[in-house]
């Protein structure tokens, strides 16, 4: 009995480690810059409902990758909570990484929904990945962390 409670301990440690580690880092960046999401404000998404460029001189790093913000007021509403504007799939097409591919973007494809951002490839693919949106974004959750494991530096 004592080895079996010890086990679980093992176990639900183990797990718990597991879920706290930082995931591996993998962002769709612009060359050498290492600037996401094209250098656009990601905050602005969300708060103007629009692209909006950008001013280097307000950056912030995260997950390995520069983001840029429009306003001081974005970039200290990104820090708070990076992980709500920072885009799905690490800025990669969304419905790439649902088929189990890494694919560049467009950010003309760009959509906030169910309070997340999702950018793809091109409008046809933004298309394809709205005719079932909800399981082109369940199968991207799903393939997510393989596509990690595989890319990351």
């Amino acid at each position: 009995m004592k080895t079996i409670k010890n086990l679980i301990a093992l176990t639900l440690t183990t797990l718990a480690l597991a879920l706290s580690a930082p995931a591996a880092e993998l962002v769709n960046v612009s060359g050498a810059s290492n600037i996401a999401v094209g250098g656009y404000d990601t905050v602005a998404f969300f708060t103007d409902k629009k692209p909006v460029n950008g001013d280097p001189g307000i950056s912030v790093s995260y997950q390995g990758a520069t983001y840029i913000f429009a306003t001081k007021e974005h970039k200290e509403l990104f820090e708070a909570a990076p992980e709500k504007y920072a885009p799905q799939c690490g800025g990669y097409c969304a419905y790439g990484v649902a088929v189990g591919a890494l694919f560049p973007v467009d950010i003309s494809t760009w959509q906030v929904r169910n309070g997340k951002l999702y950018l793809n490839l091109n409008k046809a693919i933004l298309k394809k990945f709205n005719a079932d949106f909800d399981g082109n974004a369940a199968k991207a959750k799903k393939n997510w962390p393989e596509l990690v494991a595989k890319h990351s530096k």
